[in-house]
């Protein structure tokens, strides 16, 4: 029930054909408070009613469940003990965790312990988001259809993250003075996480044997007081990061990710390039908002994980997920 917790809340209390049954928080602050409180529901909805509870347990002691949606983590080994947990519980899960996206390659121990579970409990996980999950490699994987050969694919996602949450800033380094940003660069604390996964997504659907991936981080300085409604940037400092990734198969660059965020960022746009036959570009002026897309495509394919057959799944293996508008069911029913 952190901030995308929160968000995902509102959104599921506004779509048919999902239904808000259970929360759960760690966090002792969170516990025994209710939706209505914590989040913009409508005040005598039964989602306002719900009380966070601790544990999933819990939750599916008491109610129904079909689907957990996790929302905790950009890691591998501490998503793992709460995807096992629902698979024990015969819960379907989706995850936004970075780095379960794709970790066959990344986390293959992890990978195949969750996948070999899911399979015996006969529940499907899948993990997904805007990125990644869809911009830098779902996204790409899908234009390549229109193609006879490929030989390399270059994405780049710009974002201007005045826009963004607040937890998502402080991720990118907004804000931060030089030297705050590479002692955070270097304790790990700052960098988007999940270019290496979307790299062996790709690969993996091209056909390519990756000998080798590498990735580097900067901060985008600005170079005046950049003052926007949710924060001011001292000229020098750093307002955003810029992220690149590259994969090789021998000394030949298959694929390059550039991924930049920054507060204020003048051209926000996400564009797809394909080289190959024939060669392709598709952009999307203005960009897409990650915020508002991670919880679309987390509650979109929610709809889809209980017809998708069980184990570890990724979006490359699961029938296309998209929006759907389910209708309401009539009152006799």
């Amino acid at each position: 029930m952190g901030s995308l917790g929160r968000m995902l809340s509102e959104y599921i209390s506004q779509r048919q054909g999902l239904r808000l049954v259970g929360a759960v928080d760690e966090d002792p602050s969170l516990i025994g408070r209710r939706l209505g409180e914590l989040c913009r529901l409508p005040p005598n909805s039964s989602e306002a009613k719900i009380t966070v509870m601790g544990s999933l347990r819990e939750v599916v002691a008491a109610v129904q469940v079909d689907a957990a949606l996790l929302a905790t983590t950009s890691k591998m080994e501490l998503i793992a003990p709460q995807v096992m947990e629902a698979i024990a519980r015969g819960v379907h899960t989706v995850s936004t965790c970075e780095e379960l996206v794709y970790p066959w390659r990344t986390a293959p121990g992890p990978a195949s312990m969750i996948d070999e579970a899911a399979h015996k409990r006969g529940v499907c996980v899948l993990a997904t988001g805007v990125n990644p999950g869809f911009m830098m490699d779902t996204l790409p994987i899908a234009l390549s259809a229109v193609c006879q050969r490929v030989d390399s694919v270059k994405v780049y996602r710009i974002q201007d993250a005045s826009i963004r949450r607040l937890p998502f800033r402080e991720k990118i380094g907004a804000g931060l003075a030089p030297a705050e940003f590479e002692a955070r660069k270097k304790d790990g604390t700052l960098r988007h996480v999940g270019l290496t996964e979307s790299m062996h997504m790709i690969a993996s659907r091209m056909g390519w044997e990756l000998d080798r991936t590498e990735e580097t981080l900067s901060p985008v300085i600005a170079e005046r007081r950049i003052v926007t409604g949710t924060a001011t940037i001292a000229p020098g400092n750093a307002a955003g990061v810029q992220q690149i990734g590259r994969a090789f198969t021998g000394n030949v660059e298959r694929i390059t990710l550039t991924f930049r965020a920054a507060i204020g960022e003048p051209d926000p746009h996400d564009t797809v390039e394909i080289a190959g036959e024939p060669n392709l570009v598709s952009t999307i002026a203005g960009g897409v908002n990650g915020d508002v897309a991670t919880c679309a495509l987390a509650l979109n394919a929610v709809l889809r994980v209980a017809s998708t057959p069980p184990g570890l799944r990724t979006m490359t293996d699961i029938p296309p997920v998209s929006y759907f508008a389910a209708k309401r069911q009539e009152a006799s029913r």
